[in-house]
């Protein structure tokens, strides 16, 4: 059974940095794309970033665009997330997400329920 463990997740104070990873355990499996979303408390789950294999493309939420870089750090199967210049806006639980196949749009990667597998999440707290 593949499990994605999300770390790093921490107590920052407003202007602060946090570096995110999430990591594949158990049986490989192949993915097309891997992402992040957070949920705050009261709010719906809601897309952060995602990297498509293919050509290292990435996308962003707005309100992270220049502050957040997703990235893999050796392989397909492991995932990060730096955040920079975080704000208390920023609180949430993180998710890593996985997709096994491509999609025809930049659109459904942003949806939540275009990924098959996700990560138990982390909590960020940024502190003003």
């Amino acid at each position: 059974q593949v499990q994605l463990v999300e770390s790093g997740g921490g107590l920052v104070q407003a202007g602060g940095s946090l570096r995110l990873s999430c990591a594949a355990s158990g049986r490989t499996f192949s993915t097309y794309a891997m992402g992040w979303f957070r949920q705050a408390p009261g709010k719906e789950r809601e897309f952060v970033a995602v990297i498509r294999w293919i050509g290292s493309d990435t996308s962003y939420a707005d309100f992270v665009k220049g502050r957040f870089t997703i990235s893999s750090a050796n392989d397909k199967n492991t995932l990060t997330l730096q955040m920079n210049r975080l704000e208390p806006e920023d609180t949430a639980v993180y998710y890593c997400a996985a997709r096994r196949t491509g999609l025809s749009s930049n659109y459904y990667y942003a949806r939540s329920d275009s990924y098959d597998l996700w990560g138990q999440g982390t909590q960020v707290t940024v502190a003003s």
